[in-house]
């Protein structure tokens, strides 16, 4: 085992961070990591946007459901969904790019370039001894988000990154067994063993919970998908990235 799989490997989510900025060439390191991620037909369909502005991070917060590691951390980071460039680029040299644009497959690709680079940027950064926590929650009021960025049409805020020096060690939380993530030749569709893994792991989770809380907690993995599935959240999504000109087709 390298050193590379041993963080990747080591990752949890970091939710306090010491009162520590990351340096400019810090960042700089990030992003260009970032941008060494693969981009499908090298059409760099992103955009990265750190935020150093404490009202903006703290509103940030706010609209992430009072998390105050947005606020509180070494640099904040937005990764965001961005045909924006490539729109100006038909303009430009007057080429009907729009109905491809407009494609759900290069909303698709967008998304797939913003999440590659994203994870580029996080394995950097934990490489470097930071400790890192997306941040979906901005996504709930999306509106808001674009306001306070002055993001253009075709570009959509997807998630935030914390980074930062972590203030915690928190324990690792167990994923999925490998079997149930992992198929060969196909997919596995025994149902019986596909519930037989689950009901395994629904086991292992509620004893990671029992221990981390001195048995305060024993949710299961399934309880959980259940419960939060169950609440619709963020329906206004579609609307929004249609009325930004993505997704349409």
């Amino acid at each position: 085992m390298n050193s590379t799989i041993e963080t990747i490997l080591a990752h949890r989510s970091i939710r306090k961070f010491e009162e520590k900025p990351l340096t400019d060439e810090q960042i700089k390191t990030i992003v260009e990591c970032a941008q060494a991620a693969a981009t499908s037909s090298f059409i760099q369909a992103y955009s990265i946007i750190g935020i150093k502005d404490l009202a903006k991070k703290e509103k940030l917060a706010e609209i992430a459901g009072n998390q105050e590691y947005v606020a509180n951390n070494g640099h904040f980071f937005i990764f965001c969904a961005d045909l924006y460039r490539h729109a100006l680029i038909g303009e430009e040299l007057d080429r009907d790019v729009l109905p491809s644009i407009e494609s759900t497959e290069k909303f698709m690709v967008a998304l797939i370039d913003a999440t590659l680079a994203a994870q580029n940027a996080v394995l950097a950064a934990e490489s470097m001894g930071l400790g890192i926590c997306y941040i979906g929650g901005i996504r709930n009021n999306l509106e808001e988000v674009k306001k306070l960025l002055g993001t253009p049409e075709r570009v959509i805020p997807l998630f935030g990154i914390a980074i930062g020096y972590p203030a915690q060690d928190p324990g690792k939380k167990p994923r999925l067994p490998i079997e149930h993530v992992y198929h060969e030749d196909g997919y596995e569709q025994d149902k019986d063993l596909y519930l037989g893994q689950l009901e395994e792991y629904d086991k292992l989770i509620s004893a990671y919970y029992e221990e981390r809380t001195s048995e305060k907690r024993s949710d299961t993995w399934s309880g959980q998908m259940a419960g939060m599935l169950e609440k619709k959240s963020r329906m206004y999504m579609k609307d929004f990235v249609q009325n930004n000109k993505l997704n349409l087709k």
